[in-house]
This record gives structure tokens, sequence and C-alpha cells, in this order.
């Protein structure tokens, strides 16, 4: 065996145990589907305050259970009691972590590397580790007491005010927070008698959001009777639940529809497949692969080299070199963050990949073909409608599956969280243009046509669709990505024109971040 075989063996072994032990790590992490159904549950909360002026017409009432459902407060109640105990869970454990580590003779310790699916992080001390979990354990206390503000106006507001009582006296047991007050004000309004505390409104006005705030300040207006601030709350909770109606419309209608056509397509593609066999669309080039002039080694070199270690371990190492405050709570910081380190790993994979290859040019006509003037814009769109119901399918199977953990990336978070436009834009650009072309070029551009030099054209999009899935670095996403890997994988075997997936993977992560910033701004 040759020393280059040897070194990229070795090469190989070390990116499948940092991959393998990214993909474990997210085995105990949350997902990021049950804090999106929290954004969700709110939005609905707003929607159901809609009052339009025929509100007792049978039609609109027909239009509002389709739109919030039957009984919106115990649907929403429900949901941030499994959130609650979710957030409970997840602070036990990390107390647990907190006690044995501190239990350790952390002077003793060598210093964790950084995970690889957080090449963002430096690396860390176990002073550090010790800071990182307290600052942890500080989030999900307060994460707690804030579902429990939330939690106890759900009660109150369905008259059972016992239990809500309850679920404030909560916030006050374990540790004073700045939740604590609020939690007195609010204890406060729904007593019996009530009492009216001090500071009453800035405490809610600062502590609450959406329909919590507006129920809980027309609850104190109306004990101080204040007519002019219960009619200024009450418009204002008009004004944003019939903007939250046009978002959960926005949010509802379009993936819906877009579904709805994709299934009829689908449904079409698959008849005329079995009635016109190899004359059909989906036949287009479906056994015909790829003249490949290089070897196995030469994908192991690419991928391994230039994307998994450039990705986990290069990349990383050079980010702490670079000037970027990685830890600021900045948004606009961690987006330029985000963004940066995304470049740099495709800048990396690209070198790799052009130096690889390089002694094969001039390559065969049908590599890395972008013709603008062909039938891709339609093979992206028609892509993207038929997957959206497939993905969604999976998707609701995979939720079962994994129960709520298994990780998530954590980009949808941030970019769920942002209320900052250029934070937000540095988002998309990311997600939307960067990602899809990067990806795109590396998993179906080249992957996907250099595995037909070994395997048939649909074996060789399934595995390109399972690594493309297990390099996102999330359990709970494999089934979800690997699905919309085959129908990336078909496009672009069908199409030969890397612009068709390329779209279709755009429109795809702008529909998914157009959902968020949608949730993200009503909360």
């Amino acid at each position: 065996m040759s020393l280059k075989r040897l070194l990229l063996t070795a090469l190989t072994l070390l990116a499948i145990m940092l991959s393998g032990l990214s993909l474990f790590a997210s085995w105990q992490k949350p997902q990021f589907q049950s804090r999106l159904e929290l954004y969700q549950t709110n939005i609905v909360l707003q929607a159901q305050a809609w009052q339009p002026e025929d509100s007792n017409d049978e039609s609109f009432q027909a239009l509002r259970a389709a739109i919030v459902g039957d009984k919106p407060l115990e649907s929403a109640a429900k949901q941030y009691l499994e959130a609650r105990e979710s957030v409970k869970t997840n602070l036990d454990k990390t107390k647990n972590q907190l006690d044995k580590f501190r239990a350790q003779d952390i002077t003793a310790v060598t210093p964790a590397k950084p995970l690889p699916n957080e090449p963002l992080q430096t690396k860390t001390s176990p002073q550090q580790q010790q800071k990182e979990l307290e600052k942890s354990i500080s989030k999900l206390r307060k994460l707690r007491d804030e579902l429990d503000l939330r939690l106890g106006i759900l009660q109150a507001q369905q008259g059972e005010t016992d239990k809500a009582q309850t679920t404030w006296s909560q916030v006050q047991e374990p540790s004073e927070t700045e939740f604590t007050a609020t939690a007195n004000v609010l204890s406060g309004l729904w007593s019996n008698p009530p009492r009216l505390l001090p500071n009453a409104q800035p405490l809610i006005q600062k502590n609450l959001e959406g329909w919590f705030r507006s129920t809980a300040l027309t609850q104190l207006y109306q004990l101080q009777q204040r007519q002019a601030a219960l009619a200024d709350v009450q418009a204002a909770q008009q004004a944003a639940a019939t903007d939250a109606v046009f978002k959960l419309a926005l949010i509802a209608t379009i993936p819906s529809l877009t579904a709805f056509i994709g299934l009829i397509l689908l449904i079409a593609l698959i008849i005329q497949l079995l009635l016109k066999g190899g004359e059909s669309i989906l036949a287009t080039n479906a056994q015909k692969p790829w003249s490949t002039p290089w070897n196995v080694e030469t994908i192991l070199q690419v991928f391994v080299l230039g994307f998994f270690l450039m990705g986990q371990l290069f990349i990383p190492e050079l980010l702490n070199l670079l000037p970027i405050p990685r830890s600021s709570d900045n948004v606009r910081v961690q987006a330029f963050s985000v963004l940066v380190s995304y470049v740099l790993v495709a800048l990396g994979a690209f070198s790799v990949l052009y130096f690889s290859i390089k002694r094969y040019f001039p390559l065969p006509e049908d590599w890395f073909r972008f013709r603008f003037f062909s039938n891709w814009f339609f093979w992206g769109l028609g892509g993207y409608c038929t997957a959206l119901p497939i993905v969604v399918i999976v998707s609701l199977i995979n939720q079962q599956l994994w129960n709520g953990q298994g990780g998530s990336n954590p980009l949808l978070q941030l970019a769920l969280e942002s209320r900052d436009d250029v934070a937000l834009g540095i988002f998309f650009f990311t997600a939307a243009i960067a990602a899809p072309f990067f990806e795109e070029f590396l998993f179906r551009g080249f992957l996907l046509p250099s595995l037909t030099r070994y395997l048939p054209v649909w074996s060789a999009i399934f595995l390109s669709s399972l690594l493309f899935a297990a390099a996102h670095l999330s359990l709970s996403e494999i089934l979800p990505l690997t699905a919309l890997g085959m129908v990336l994988g078909i496009v672009y075997t069908r199409s030969r024109n890397l612009l068709a997936p390329m779209l279709l993977h755009g429109l795809w992560n702008s529909g998914t971040l157009l959902s968020l910033f949608l949730l993200g701004s009503n909360n």
C-alpha cells in the first residue's frame, strides 16, 4: 500500500470518527421542531382573538376554526406544558453534568476539543466548560420561568385559576429570577380578591409578549378601570390578530397549495412511467451513467479532505486565529460568523476538488453543466413541488421515531429568533444562495456522477443522498434530508443541468426561512 493510500485511509477513518461523534452528540439534543411549535402556538393565540365586524356569521366561525382550531387555548396549554417538562428534563441533565464536573479535579483534566458540529467555538479549558454549563443552567431556568408565566395565563383564561396560581408560584421556588416579580403581579391580578402590585404595567410589558402581554394588560386595565388604556390595548390586540391571521394563511396556504400541486404532479409522473415506460419523463437519462475518469481514491480525497475534515477540523482551527467574536450575543455577529465559516469551508472544498481532478482536464462534456437556455427552471420548480409532500410525510414519521430528540440545524434557531433585518439578510444569503450552490455542486455535481462508475444510477442517487443528509450532523434530520436529497438527485440525473437542483434547493431553503421569519416576527 502506497503512503498516499495509507494516509487517505487514516484520514477517512478520522472523518468517520468525527462525524460519528457529532451525530451521537446530536442524539442527546432537543429537536428544533419543539421550539418551532411554540412559536406557531403563539401566533395561533393571537389569531384566535380576531373579531371582525361580521364575527357572528357562520362562515366566519368556520374560517376561524379552520385557522386556529376548535380549542386553541387548551391546545396551547398542552403545548406549553410539554415544553415545560422538556426544559425541566434538560435542566436536570445539565445540573447532573455540572455536579459530576465539579466532583472532578478540573486542574487535572485535559482540555477537550470542541465538538465537530460546533465549528464556531474555540477550544475551552475545564474552567470555561464549567462556566458554559452554569450559563446553560441559567438560560434553562430563565426559559422555564418564562414558560411558567405564559402557562399560568393560559390556565387562568380557561378558568383554572388554582392551577395558574400553582404554576406562578413555581417561578419563585428554586431561585429568584427576573420573572419572579412578574409572577407575583400575575398572581395578584387573578387572585380573589385581586391584588394590584406596583410596577405591574412595566413588568408585564417587559417580560411578556404578544397575546400573553395583551391578555395580562387587559386584566390589569379592567381592574384599574382605565377605559382609555383598555380600549387602546384591545385595538392593538385586534390589529395584531388580523396580522397573525394573514401570516397563518401564508404559512399554511402556500405550502399546502404547493404540496397539493406536487402530489398531483407526482401521481401524473408515476402514471406516465407505468404507461410509457422508457419514453416517460422520469425515465429520461434514468440509467445513463457519467463517464468518470477518476477512481474511488479521488472521490474519498475530495470528500474526506475537502469537505468533512475541512469543515470539522481545518476551518475551525483557522477561525480560531481570526479576530471574530464567535461567542457574541449580537445576532449580526453570529450571522456573519456563520457566513464566514461557510464560505471558507466552500472555498477549501472547491480548492481540494480542483487540484484533485485537474489532471483529468478537459472533462467529458456532461460534467458540471450549467445550461441557462434549457428546461432547468421547470425541473427545479417541479422538483420542489413534488419534494414537499414526500418530505412532509417522511418528517411526520421521523418525529414519531425520535420523540423530540436528535438535534437540529442551529442556523434555524438563529433565523427564528432574529429580528434584525441585516442578520436576516445574511442568513438568507447563506441558506438560500450559498448553501444550494456549494452543496449541489459537490453532492450532485461531483459525488453522484462519480458514484455511477461503481453503482447503478439509482444506487448512486440513494448513497449520495444519505451522505448529504449525514453531512448535516443531526440524527433527526437524516431521514427527511435523505428524501430531499433523492428528489434532488432525480432532478439532476434527468435534467443533466446543475441549475435545476440548485433552484430546487434554493426554493426549499427560502420557503423554510420565510416561515421562520413570519413566525419569529410575531413573538
